[in-house]
């Protein structure tokens, strides 16, 4: 009786042992399937991920006309974005601020104009100074469509510089081979105090030069714009082509490229 009373009561106790591990298993998939299903219906927070202002462009202004571009921000949340108010901040107070509704769920732009001289009694936006020209910063302040907002300092910087304009003359023209050719011309920026464009000085400007049948120029020299922008330079004319000037810009101001002036050698 007790060879079979002892195997009855080991058999009970494995029994058992398993059936406890099954129902810690089975309490375990329970919590956690609770903890998955919270963390899924818990919605997430707003963000704004970026904002892309002038399709990347610095913004170039001369001292007249109206110049508009896209201020577009970029951002996510489970309900979609559904309005922004974008400031624009530059140097020395310069300020712009408008706003629109978001045409997706992840992006909403708004357009700005800006202009050195609006014209008396217009909608125009109000003036800009020379000292506003350099590197502005974008603020957004985005709303959603379940009633949130998340605000966005410096989501982005762009430039807002003052336009320029280059000249230039190769002569004399013809020219016999290996004769020189003075090539000359002006380096002009718009003033946004004076609504006039005026010799910007001091500046590093390209001389550039594209053989006849070519699509390519050639840097030959690099000169200094004067006390008033003017530009001189003297080469020896090997071949016929296209001379011009080309300044890159600076922080304040944007590029110039002067037309290629031909120079027929002979």
């Amino acid at each position: 009786m007790s060879r079979c009373t002892a195997p009855s009561d080991d058999r009970h106790s494995r029994g058992s042992g398993v059936a406890g591990r099954s129902a810690v298993v089975a309490a375990v998939v329970v919590v956690l399937a609770g903890v998955g299903t919270s963390a899924e219906a818990t919605p997430s927070e707003p963000v704004v991920s970026g904002a892309s202002v002038n399709a990347g462009r610095d913004v170039i202004v001369g001292i007249t006309h109206d110049v508009a571009f896209p201020v577009t921000v970029t951002g996510a949340d489970d309900s979609g974005l559904s309005f922004v108010d974008v400031d624009l901040k530059g140097p020395h107070g310069g300020f712009y601020t408008t706003d629109a509704f978001c045409e997706t769920p992840t992006a909403c732009t708004t357009g700005f104009t800006v202009n050195a001289h609006p014209a008396p009694g217009s909608d125009d936006p109000v003036d800009l100074a020379n000292a506003n020209a350099g590197t502005w910063k974008v603020d957004a302040l985005v709303d959603t469509h379940d009633g949130e907002s998340v605000f966005a300092p410096g989501v982005a910087t762009f430039g807002l510089k003052r336009a320029a304009r280059l000249t230039v003359n190769a002569a004399p023209e013809p020219v016999a081979k290996g004769a020189s050719i003075t090539v000359t011309g002006k380096l002009v920026r718009a003033n946004w105090d004076t609504y006039r464009y005026a010799g910007y000085t001091g500046q590093a400007v390209k001389l550039q030069f594209r053989p006849e049948g070519s699509d390519t120029y050639t840097t030959v020299a690099t000169v200094t714009t004067n006390s008033t922008g003017n530009l001189h330079a003297k080469v020896k004319a090997v071949k016929d082509g296209y001379w011009r000037w080309n300044f890159t810009g600076t922080t304040t101001t944007g590029p110039a490229k002067a037309t290629g002036d031909y120079v027929d050698v002979r």
